[in-house]
């Protein structure tokens, strides 16, 4: 007996310090990153992929077969042959060409109300520790109720309409002096339709130039309260969301009605240099579709995938940031083909881009948030550029002439063109 109780807390002791020296942050904060270019938040513009597409066993061996890619899209859209959410067409010219677009929801200028399901998925990250033995989990719980009850899926008020959503406050404001009264699209119901949780191993083989290499998959630091943020290599979470979003569509959880999501907990995607080491980073999310092309109609289940950002990792990012970046998006270019004149950033000349992506022209200035208060709680969803900003124009027809929304003043002046109509 004595030896008995004389042995167990010693065995407790050891393994509480072990437990609490694998949880450790590997950083001091994003700064800290070992990267070979300043970390800093941003979002990816991803093609399309097809359910049938298969995630290859080699996925992680080859740095070229990651399943989501970056581009544009160029896959012709009939709505009549599309089973998915509802849209409406219209077009702007600029720079003497007529330039199409396609969004969520129903023509403004004939009225009427539309509603999205929301279809979010809950994703947890269990970390193998530096031990390769123990985990620690990245738990995506504390931020379910925040985010359900933040902004994008609450009833506020804007100038644009009293008790609506912070997506359709936006799309209202592009179309406030061309729509009918009652326009609106709404999202809801909104629904948790599964929690999981994705084992990320502390090492990953990879090709680098040729060669399989094993590189870190991860790494972490703490928010300014406390909870553990994620830097996660995107080679391997493309191959993870890839196979997620396709058991959820088999599944049923995911569908071709609604505006499809998947919450990740302070997960930052970062990509490799050549030489194996963290090249850029730090990836908040992005949207796109995924889809079936198979006879008579193809069907597209619109996907967003968004972190809730936790105080301190990033500066003019907090919360649901980036969701609101993303559903804004969503709704704006919901087939990731609504191209537009080329135009720069804001500020940083000599850049080019030249898709309606509502979000991108405000995340590059030094605060794109736009604080609001519900209930008890403080957000920050990102203001979004207008429609009426990629029509790089001296005059805007949205409300109040504005270019942006909500914050009227973060571009008070239409995109400055990048010169040749497409980018290089």
């Amino acid at each position: 007996m004595t030896h008995r109780v004389g042995f167990a807390p010693l065995v407790i002791l050891f393994i509480s310090i072990c437990g609490f020296a694998q949880s450790l942050p590997d950083i001091s904060s994003v700064k800290d990153l070992p990267a070979t270019t300043p970390p800093s938040p941003r979002y990816q513009r991803l093609s399309p992929p097809s359910i049938h597409t298969q995630a290859q066993a080699n996925v992680l061996h080859n740095s070229a077969s990651t399943v989501l890619k970056e581009g544009t899209l160029g896959i012709p859209f009939n709505r009549a042959n599309v089973i998915t959410v509802p849209n409406f067409e219209g077009s702007f010219i600029s720079r003497g060409k007529t330039w199409h677009f396609t969004m969520v929801g129903s023509a403004p200028w004939d009225g009427g109300s539309t509603s999205i399901p929301v279809h979010m998925i809950a994703v947890s990250l269990r970390l193998q520790n530096a031990n390769l033995v123990s985990y620690t989990t990245a738990s995506v719980t504390p931020f379910e109720a925040s985010t359900l009850n933040s902004p994008n899926f609450q009833l506020s008020n804007y100038s644009t309409g009293a008790a609506i959503q912070f997506g359709d406050a936006v799309q209202r404001a592009e179309f406030f002096n061309k729509m009918k009264a009652g326009w609106h699209t709404n999202l809801r119901p909104v629904a948790i339709v599964h929690r999981l949780t994705i084992t990320v191993p502390r090492f990953s083989k990879v090709n680098v130039n040729g060669f399989p290499t094993q590189v870190q998959t991860y790494f972490t630091s703490k928010s300014s309260d406390g909870r553990t943020a994620v830097f996660l290599l995107d080679q391997f979470f493309n191959q993870q969301i890839f196979d997620v979003v396709v058991n959820e569509i088999n599944a049923g959880r995911f569908t071709t009605a609604a505006l499809n999501i998947a919450l990740f907990p302070n997960t930052f995607l970062f990509s490799l240099n050549n030489s194996g080491g963290v090249g850029d980073c730090c990836v908040l999310g992005f949207h796109t579709f995924f889809t079936d092309t198979g006879a008579p109609k193809e069907s597209r289940w619109l996907f967003a995938f968004a972190s809730w950002v936790s105080p301190g990792v990033f500066s003019g990012f907090q919360d649901v940031t980036a969701l609101s970046h993303e559903i804004s998006e969503s709704l704006n270019d919901p087939f990731v083909d609504n191209l537009v004149p080329a135009w720069q950033y804001p500020s940083q000349s000599g850049t080019c881009q030249n898709n309606l992506e509502t979000g991108d022209p405000v995340e590059v200035l030094s605060n794109p948030m736009f604080p609001m208060r519900i209930a008890s709680a403080t957000y920050h969803p990102q203001t979004e550029a207008l429609l009426q900003w990629f029509e790089q124009k001296s005059t805007s027809t949205a409300i109040n002439s504005a270019f942006s929304y909500p914050n009227t003043k973060a571009l008070i002046r239409g995109a400055t063109a990048f010169g040749p109509l497409n980018c290089p």
